[in-house]
């Protein structure tokens, strides 16, 4: 029987249904068919207030993100590209991570980590896909080997939720499997997180 590991997906944009999310959901989908526990936290889940390391009491939407990152085995990380680069909703989330520097596996240590960047083009997209890889990298983590760029002016996402493009839907399919190999490779015991301190937390943060 395989070992049941758990991949995050993090990105998007505020719009509902957006062209990363989606992309997104096609990683996540194919991770959940090769037997792993997936969650996402998308584009509206991840509006909250600017990361500021002087602020004891965070959001419960910044509570979330920490607490699916530190259950995580393997995370997704999608962006669309705003000028060249990740979307300030996208590393304002990923700056929330800081909230693990003293946790078991601080960061995204011991955890591999596909990046997807979303772009009306080439250049944006590749850009925006190396910063998400220079971030998984400051953060501890093992960026997959296959990195996705979906560039938007050629390839879109049909009812059926696939990408119209086969070549980037097998890319997609393709990270999704690198996230899960590792995962279950080097699954870690996470501890039991202190669940009174978080709803405390949230409670007070709103």
């Amino acid at each position: 029987m395989q070992q049941t590991v758990k991949v995050v997906g993090i990105g998007g944009s505020p719009r509902p249904d957006s062209t990363a999310e989606r992309a997104l959901r096609v990683v996540l989908g194919a991770a959940e068919r090769q037997g792993a526990e997936v969650s996402l936290i998308g584009g509206a889940e991840l509006v909250m207030p600017l990361y500021d390391p002087r602020t004891e009491i965070r959001s419960s939407r910044a509570l979330r993100l920490v607490s699916e990152v530190a259950a995580a085995d393997g995370l997704v990380l999608a962006s669309p590209a705003y000028h060249g680069s990740i979307s300030g909703l996208v590393k304002n989330a990923l700056d929330h991570v800081e909230e693990l520097r003293d946790d078991a596996r601080p960061y995204f240590s011991g955890r591999a980590v596909g990046s997807l960047s979303v772009a009306q083009g080439w250049q944006g997209g590749v850009s925006t896909l190396a910063a998400l890889r220079d971030v998984t990298h400051a953060l501890r983590g093992w960026p997959t080997p296959l990195g996705v760029v979906v560039n938007s002016a050629s390839a879109g996402f049909g009812p059926d939720g696939r990408c119209t493009d086969p070549h980037i839907q097998s890319q997609l399919e393709t990270m999704a499997a690198q996230v899960v190999d590792f995962a279950r490779t080097h699954a870690f015991p996470v501890p039991a997180r202190d669940t009174a301190a978080v709803e405390a937390l949230s409670s007070a943060g709103g």
